[in-house]
């Protein structure tokens, strides 16, 4: 095999699959990168036995052929070559030869025979859709996905599919994001499937533009075409809980918040919270919303602005830095929050109005925290 390719192109695709590789693995062929040259265009792919990528890019092909390199050392050398281009080649006994202008290395690869082969996923359903669309759904619904083991099921963002339309769901049983995306397919296509968080961080990554990316639907696993990258993912098994029994079927107030000014009390406030455990207290009184916290060792916040709240006082817990993470994932000036009392969700939206049996997007619920007592 031999090639030459442009060293910034090189970088960006090994960095690419690098993401995928695992940092520490029992199988040894899964630290490198597999290398294939022909028909001129090269293709980079890796894979942990749960994720893989394939990357394509044009390249003067010299000779066909493929070799696996040690991922790792492989970009660091590539990451300092200063040269406009790098030839690459190997030999019968898979050592690759890298040149460089006048420098000149050797990396011992390994023979591709052994290296996983990615799964087929030519009887799948496609589904066509922006990329920009499927990077929102997936940056919507990602962060609140969890990140213990234990509850298996919710490690990863839900993915349904039925009457046309795509429904994103990640929860962490504390608070949950759900957004909802039209899609142009078959109204008879339905399914349901949980997608690893190291896989939708993978997807979300690689997705960029309006350009059209192909969604690729089997019932163990997904992959996501996005031009000169594809991501192929295993499923989660188990069963998603049914997220509709904690979104509430409707509050009784519905407060209009500015984000930017929440956003800053709230981290203000923060900074006297230790744990995820640890609370601020939300005061709703008559055109007005009161943030306090009190910490024994750090001492005291209490922070307030102005809201469109009339009625009795109602106060609420909420873990500050979740409620943050919300206000990350929404756009506009305005944040709206539909509360019942001290003991039910708050449900959160940037939309006009608060109304969960809508398909609005993206749609969020917060679980309340046990108040202090003053």
């Amino acid at each position: 095999m031999k090639f030459v390719i442009s060293t910034q192109e090189l970088n960006y695709l090994v960095t690419k699959c690098m993401s995928v590789v695992p940092a520490k693995s029992t199988i040894p062929l899964l630290s490198n990168i597999l290398v294939e040259a022909a028909n001129d265009e090269l293709i980079l792919t890796a894979t942990d036995l749960t994720v893989g990528i394939r990357c394509y890019t044009d390249a003067k092909i010299l000779e066909e052929g493929s070799t696996t390199i040690p991922g790792k050392h492989f970009l660091n050398l590539i990451r300092e070559l200063t040269s406009v281009n790098v030839e690459f080649s190997t030999n019968s006994n898979e050592v690759a030869t890298l040149v460089a202008d006048s420098s000149k290395f050797k990396i011992n690869g390994m023979d591709r025979s052994e290296y996983p082969a990615l799964p087929d996923i030519s009887e799948s359903i496609q589904i066509k859709l922006k990329q920009s669309e499927l990077k929102e759904m997936l940056f919507s619904t990602a962060f609140a996905v969890s990140k213990e083991d234990n509850r298996f099921a919710l490690t990863g963002v839900f993915l349904q599919i039925q009457d046309g339309m795509a429904t994103f769901v990640g929860t962490d049983g504390k608070r949950l994001s759900r957004s909802f995306l039209p899609i142009q397919v078959d109204s008879s296509i339905s399914g349901q499937y949980i997608v690893p968080l190291k896989a939708v961080e993978e997807i979300e990554k690689n997705l960029e533009g309006e350009e059209e990316a192909t969604l690729y639907l089997l019932e163990d696993k997904i992959a996501v075409d996005a031009g000169h990258t594809i991501i192929i993912t295993k499923l989660l098994s188990g069963d998603y809980p049914d997220v509709t029994k904690v979104i509430p079927e409707k509050t009784e107030s519905v407060v209009s918040l500015h984000r930017e000014e929440l956003t800053t009390l709230l981290r203000q406030v923060a900074l006297y919270t230790k744990t995820d455990t640890d609370s601020v207290r939300f005061t709703f009184s008559d055109g007005e919303l009161k943030l306090k916290v009190d910490d024994m060792e750090k001492g005291e916040g209490d922070v307030s602005m102005p809201v469109n709240y009339h009625g009795e006082k109602l106060e609420i817990a909420f873990n500050p830095n979740f409620f943050l993470d919300v206000l990350r994932h929404t756009k506009n000036e305005t944040v709206n929050i539909g509360l019942t009392d001290a003991f039910n969700p708050g449900l959160i939206t940037d939309q006009e109005g608060v109304d969960p049996s809508k398909q609005s997007s993206p749609l969020f619920v917060l679980m309340p925290m046990r108040l202090k007592k003053d």
